[in-house]
């Protein structure tokens, strides 16, 4: 290679030098890049494998494994008798892993079967539902609890990671019933009402003539005055009623229910 006269590199020498460095640069740039993209992409399987990151101090692990409480993302609507009203459920999942999972990495996996448990709490709810009149959410939610009782963990596996969630379901009623159960439910209240206020007598009056029955059987010699005997006869006879009729409102309350 020569130079022009006056000491400078020919054109052709300027643009093949030129050359030369952007391409050593991009080469820099692009090593820089893939590294960069590697250390990442170890990190991130590091992470999905439950591993420290390289180069970064893992902090104490937890004692025991995480749980995440999630709930569904709106309310779970299941058809009632007739197919015309519906039962609105609210559904809780309290998710754990017997792995030493960190929080990142369970927050994914229930973002992933989250779903699933979903799709089963509704199936669940819409067997127990299909024979149900509207208004009886609190069968269906009594239901729902035996049914959860009897299988109250499900389990979830991706690759060699085993997930569970305990799930929980509350039971509302459609609100479009709400207007015609309303002169019901007002009148089993006042009805409620007066069973607890009749009790409440009925309980005070047994109390208060056993407590004189106690009082006059304490003093026998009391028992030759005919005004003390016929007393006596009569709160005997008062604590024998309000038994009577204790028992005859609780009988009456349980024939109802």
């Amino acid at each position: 290679m020569t130079d022009a006269p006056d000491g400078r590199p020919r054109p052709a020498d300027q643009w093949r030098q030129r050359g030369i460095r952007g391409l050593t640069i991009t080469r820099n740039v692009s090593v820089g890049a893939w590294r960069l993209w590697a250390r990442t992409w170890d990190r991130l399987v590091a992470a999905l494998q439950d591993e420290a990151p390289v180069g970064a101090s893992a902090g104490p692990s937890p004692s025991g494994p995480l749980v995440e409480q999630r709930d569904a993302p709106r309310l779970i609507a299941v058809p009632a008798q007739g197919y015309v009203y519906s039962f609105y459920i609210r559904a809780t999942f309290a998710w754990s892993s017997p792995a030493s999972l960190r929080a990142e990495v369970l927050s994914w996996y229930v973002q992933y079967f989250q779903p699933n448990a979903i799709q089963r709490l509704t199936r669940l709810a819409s067997d127990a539902a299909r024979d149900l009149p509207p208004h009886r959410a609190a069968d269906l939610e009594v239901a729902l609890q035996r049914a959860l009782a009897d299988d109250p963990e499900w389990s979830y596996r991706r690759g060699d990671v085993l997930i569970t969630c305990r799930p929980d379901a509350a039971v509302r009623l459609d609100e479009r019933i709400m207007p015609a159960l309303q002169p019901h439910v007002d009148r089993m209240v006042k009805l409620e009402y007066q069973f607890d206020e009749q009790l409440r007598k009925a309980t005070y009056a047994e109390e208060l003539s056993r407590r004189w029955v106690t009082i006059l059987s304490e003093h026998p010699d009391m028992d030759a005055d005919e005004e003390v005997a016929d007393a006596r006869q009569h709160m005997l006879a008062a604590q024998k009623e309000a038994a009577r009729w204790v028992s005859e409102l609780v009988h009456r309350r349980d024939a109802k229910s």
